[in-house]
């Protein structure tokens, strides 16, 4: 399930164009659902930023945890390897390092309260 699905403006989505969207990453390997995720700006997706990720609800909080304590990100059907944790460090900020080809993104349809709620905060 999702968590507050508002999505986050700060400098990090200014400085990326000031346009965002919600995207819902799936394994490559067995198509199963990992999470759901913020992804600010055009390009492809090469990290998943923590402070970013909605759900599920064991990878939302991960900004609060030591990058020690954060174990790699991989699939929870097939255990598929698709991310570690590290600091990017052009932005100090934590975030998973994708592997390349690990994970297929889709845009996530929202619907009309949602986006009715996000035009109102702006």
């Amino acid at each position: 399930m999702i968590n507050k699905l508002s999505f986050r403006k700060d400098d990090y989505s200014n400085s990326r164009g000031k346009y965002s969207r919600c995207i819902n990453v799936y394994c490559r390997k067995c198509n199963n659902l990992i999470l759901t995720y913020q992804k600010d700006g055009p390009g492809n997706l090469c990290r998943l930023y923590f402070d970013r990720i909605f759900s599920p609800n064991n990878l939302v909080s991960l900004q609060n945890k030591k990058l020690e304590n954060i174990s790699y990100l991989k699939c929870s059907k097939c255990k598929e390897l698709l991310g570690i944790p590290y600091v990017y460090r052009k932005e100090k900020r934590k975030s998973f390092k994708l592997f390349q080809d690990a994970a297929v993104k889709k845009l996530r349809k929202l619907n009309f309260s949602i986006l009715l709620s996000f035009f109102i905060l702006i």
